[in-house]
């Protein structure tokens, strides 16, 4: 959706947290979720609601989308010289099945992270690799987004294999926009997360936790 293209260049630029190689992006506290900007869909009814907990594995964002859109974006510089991988724990509680994603009326993702690379002058130039928890289609499954095809819908977990269950994903973001996109990037500009049903208006539960960028 053309929306995420427009978060990343009008949200509060916060600080990125290190560790090692390693690059976390999101902490999932209540002070980092008053800071970031919400964007509703443009035509989407109601706002995904987005609250923090916690579990013995440290803190996660909760997203509940009741017929409704609307993202968490991060401008960020991530070096994919350095740290190409981008790591997502996730869990879909309640998913989306029945829908076709790949259609208008059907593009909605009970989960689903945007990394997304400035490439021209405006937000709309932008390109965008959306990793994704398919409740429809297959790992390794993906496809343009039927909004635009600056944007590509790769799966990386599908809740026909794990529902309700966390699951640690791993992707190489440097080699997927040369593989979906053509474009050799060193340095990504921007992180977003999103759940969304305003196509179908059906409702989605999920849960994020430890994103962050790795060497390998």
């Amino acid at each position: 959706m053309n929306f995420i293209f427009k978060i990343l260049l009008t949200i509060f630029t916060l600080t990125v947290f290190s560790h090692a190689n390693d690059v976390k992006v999101f902490e999932f506290t209540d002070t980092e979720l008053s800071q970031l900007e919400v964007r509703k869909v443009r035509g989407a009814d109601n706002n995904t609601v987005y609250t923090v907990g916690s579990n013995e594995n440290g803190n996660f964002l909760k997203a509940v989308a009741d017929n409704a859109a609307s993202g968490l974006g991060k401008e960020v510089k991530i070096d994919l010289n350095k740290t190409p991988f981008i790591n997502i724990t996730w869990k879909i509680e309640k998913d989306l099945s029945g829908i076709k994603e790949n259609t208008k009326k059907g593009h909605d993702f009970a989960a689903r992270v945007f990394a997304v690379k400035k490439t021209g002058a405006t937000p709309l130039s932008n390109r965008a690799i959306n990793y994704v928890f398919s409740s429809n289609n297959e790992i390794g499954y993906n496809s343009p987004s039927p909004y635009t095809k600056k944007s590509i819908d790769n799966v990386l977990s599908t809740t026909i294999d794990n529902l309700n269950e966390w699951v640690t994903v791993k992707a190489n973001v440097k080699e997927d926009f040369k593989k979906f996109h053509d474009l050799d990037v060193n340095e990504l500009d921007g992180l977003a997360i999103m759940s969304d049903t305003d196509n179908s208006e059906m409702k989605a539960i999920a849960y994020f936790q430890n994103i962050y960028f790795s060497e390998k």
